[in-house]
């Protein structure tokens, strides 16, 4: 008795096989290959068909069943690794792989989602928060007029260089004076009646009013001395001013925001550029520096301070100064809030950066409260905005007179959160 299957002798074994004068000569893969059924099933009744060309019959597959109960899977299709049956499992465990759970991946995939929106933006707030410079103390100026409706904002743009090196004071025409002085001066007002900005030129006549040094501590009993607007700046910095502008317009200032040349011309170039109408005949100034061409265009962060600081080159002097920046800023501002700008994190962050790192805020001024002057800045030329210079009657010594009665109805309106209906110059 042997071991191989029925019908196979030992000269089946390769005695008198293929090259050993067997009478078969049948190819030795024959021999040793087992066969495999991939047809039709065996033949009902329990026979088997013949093999062909005379190769020995070999177990059948059909049942799944091969030598030393191997399952090919061959002749019911199944995939190696998958249970046999159609994905039916044996008991082991196997089966087909259900469905995905498309609500609880939605489900997390939001939660995550929110979770990293809440923690980027908790995040940012900190970050920005902690980079405001809140050097001005307002709780330091005297006799202050009571606070109307609303809230009102003193921007002021310095010609600080504080920070900058020789090459860009050559480059952005700044000069190398010492110190900081205030290029322009606005007061912002936002309430329920659109927001208004009004430009205060930096020589407007003004009496310097008694006030206590921001640093000795001191107080300085007022003269009746007049003098341009901006040198109360220059003699004690942002607090005198407050006090010098909340004394000749009776106007409550609630927050001080100052930028200096540089933080300008950065923010500008965070933003890509601001684009711009520049006035038939273009602007040639070269103590600006300011070569623009008429037209629409977008300038760069050298070409923006330059155009907002020319003066000597245009036939109103400071007070159509004064107009192109209330313009540029108010398209700058336009320009921050865009989606562009604001839902892409490669300029939102340098913007908000450039811009953070060069203010100069009252130490009650918040993130919301930027905030709040920025979108009412882009709002000043559209809707219910309304911009203007402070009404003038005339001059004295080369100072800007205010018209008095004029500028008494603009606080009047300004305080009581009304329509401004006041013109200015």
């Amino acid at each position: 008795m042997n071991n191989w299957p029925q019908g196979w002798s030992d000269d089946n074994r390769g005695g008198g096989g293929y090259g050993h004068g067997s009478a078969s000569a049948q190819p030795e893969s024959a021999r040793v290959m087992r066969q495999v059924r991939r047809g039709p099933a065996a033949p009902q009744g329990g026979g088997q068909a013949a093999p062909p060309y005379g190769v020995p019959s070999q177990p059948s597959y059909v049942d799944g069943q091969g030598h030393d109960g191997y399952d090919s899977g061959y002749n019911t299709g199944q995939v190696y690794g998958s249970p046999p049956g159609g994905g039916q499992g044996h008991g082991d465990g196997g089966g087909a792989r259900p469905a995905p759970d498309w609500r609880r991946r939605i489900k997390w995939t939001a939660i995550t989602t929110v979770t990293v929106l809440v923690v980027t933006t908790v995040a940012t707030y900190f970050w920005a928060d902690s980079k405001l410079n809140r050097e001005v103390d307002l709780s330091k100026v005297i006799e202050r007029p009571e606070a109307g409706e609303g809230t009102n904002y003193l921007i002021v743009g310095s010609d600080s260089r504080e920070g900058m090196t020789a090459e860009d004071k050559k480059k952005l025409h700044t000069g190398s004076a010492e110190g900081k002085r205030t290029d322009s001066m606005m007061i912002l007002h936002t309430g329920d009646n659109g927001p208004t900005l009004i430009s205060l030129p930096r020589d407007s006549d003004v009496e310097i009013p008694t006030f206590v040094g921001s640093e000795s501590g001191k107080t300085y009993p007022g003269t009746g001395r007049r003098v341009k607007l901006n040198a109360a700046y220059a003699e004690d910095g942002p607090e005198l001013l407050v006090r010098t502008v909340e004394h000749n317009t009776g106007l409550h200032i609630d927050h001080y925001v100052e930028i200096g040349f540089a933080g300008f011309a950065n923010i500008v170039d965070a933003v890509g550029g601001v684009e711009i109408e520049i006035p038939k005949g273009g602007i040639k100034d070269s103590k600006s520096g300011a070569d623009l061409k008429e037209g629409k265009q977008t300038l760069n962060g050298e070409e923006a301070l330059a155009f907002v600081r020319t003066r000597y080159a245009l036939a109103g002097s400071d007070l159509d100064r004064t107009k192109n920046q209330q313009k540029f800023l108010a398209a700058l501002a336009n320009q921050a809030a865009t989606p562009g700008t604001v839902l892409n994190p490669f300029k939102l962050y340098p913007t908000m950066s450039a811009g953070l790192d060069t203010l100069i805020v009252d130490k009650d001024m918040g993130l919301f409260d930027l905030a709040s002057m920025f979108w009412a800045m882009k709002g000043v030329t559209g809707g219910d905005g309304t911009s203007m210079n402070m009404p003038i009657s005339g001059s004295r010594g080369g100072n800007l007179v205010w018209d008095q009665a004029k500028v008494k109805q603009l606080v009047q309106q300004l305080n009581n959160d009304e329509k401004v209906t006041v013109k200015g110059n």
